[in-house]
């Protein structure tokens, strides 16, 4: 970018399945070992997602429940009850740790946050960036954002889950997949630039 006021937009019309996120009860955890290469990165601490720092407060509120899917579960229902949404809630140095000594965030830190803890748990999880229209929802009438969820590795795949909303959801438009939102930025500048204004929109089209 040049010096001076810049300005971006995209459009685009994505196909995508009209089904619901896949939902698996039985899903084992897959002990480390059995971890594939590829995926044991996502067990490592990064950027915002302190699994270290937030390891024994994993393990006192989910050590005891049984591993596998109902546990990855359990997480997601504590981060989306313990932490309130609001927008300006948090800034762009905002840890998993902030969001959960503060209480509050938006989609990425309830994100970060569940990852922490997965991670913490010996349970590989990755952070999701992308779009996530109304589709068979009540349309929200906040202005739309971007938003963010995690997918975590059970039985040998990933799967999806949104503590954010805590609802298995159609119509999810990934951007990007990382370690957290260092990975998949919206935005990744050299330099000083200041943000002036940015809308998002992602509506379903009927065909």
């Amino acid at each position: 970018m040049q010096p001076g006021p810049f300005s971006l937009r995209y459009d685009a019309t994505f196909e995508v399945p009209r089904l619901v996120d896949d939902v698996d009860l039985a899903a084992p955890e897959v002990p480390v070992s059995d971890v594939p290469d590829e995926v044991l990165l996502y067990l490592l601490p990064s950027r915002f997602c302190l699994s270290d720092v937030l390891s024994d407060e994993a393990w006192s509120r989910f050590g005891h429940l049984p591993a596998g899917w109902g546990r990855v579960q359990a997480v997601v229902d504590m981060v989306h009850g313990h932490l309130a949404f609001g927008y300006g809630t948090s800034s762009p140095t905002y840890t998993a740790l902030d969001a959960f000594t503060a209480g509050k965030g938006v989609c990425r830190d309830f994100a970060h946050l569940a990852i922490s803890f997965c991670r913490a748990l010996n349970i590989p999880a990755r952070y999701v960036f992308g779009y996530l229209p109304d589709v068979d929802v009540p349309v929200d009438p906040a202005p739309m954002d971007f938003a963010a969820w995690m997918e975590v590795w059970l039985g040998g795949r990933w799967w999806t889950f949104d503590p954010r909303n805590n609802q298995h959801r159609i119509g999810r438009v990934v951007i990007g997949r990382g370690r957290d939102a260092v990975d998949v930025a919206m935005v990744t500048t050299y330099g000083a630039a200041t943000l002036k204004g940015m809308t998002v929109w992602a509506d379903e089209v009927l065909t």
